[in-house]
């Protein structure tokens, strides 16, 4: 199977995971859901972690769950603004990386999960 560098010639990936915690299982699998059928990711894989961190001054330690979101940059501001309003945390969490390489096979399976037929950028 081919691996694609997928680098555009202005330096940028075409290509993102984006991370967003919440706070349970079936919060964590219905925006999962609603993600992938917005077209705004083409696959949400969902882990079962443990966060500490400090919030309003106070030390914190909580069960979480992560979804890692496999998208195309160019869908990033739409989904950011999709968590935001879907979200039940008041700053939640929404970090893009970027994928620089990957299997052109799989890169192109974003392309499909991530774009209607109407999407200009098809």
């Amino acid at each position: 199977m081919p691996l694609a560098n997928p680098i555009e010639p202005d330096g940028e990936a075409p290509y993102c995971l984006v991370l967003t915690i919440v706070p349970g299982d079936e919060q964590a699998r219905t925006l999962a859901r609603e993600i992938v059928d917005a077209r705004l990711g083409a696959c949400v894989q969902i882990d079962s972690i443990q966060s500490i961190y400090r919030w309003e001054g106070q030390m914190c330690s909580e069960p979480e769950c992560r979804l890692m979101i496999k998208t195309r940059k160019a869908c990033f501001a739409a989904l950011a603004q999709f968590i935001r309003a879907h979200h039940p945390y008041e700053v939640p969490e929404i970090v893009q990386i970027a994928v620089t390489a990957g299997s052109a096979d799989y890169l192109r399976w974003i392309d499909e999960g991530t774009q209607s037929g109407d999407d200009p950028l098809r």
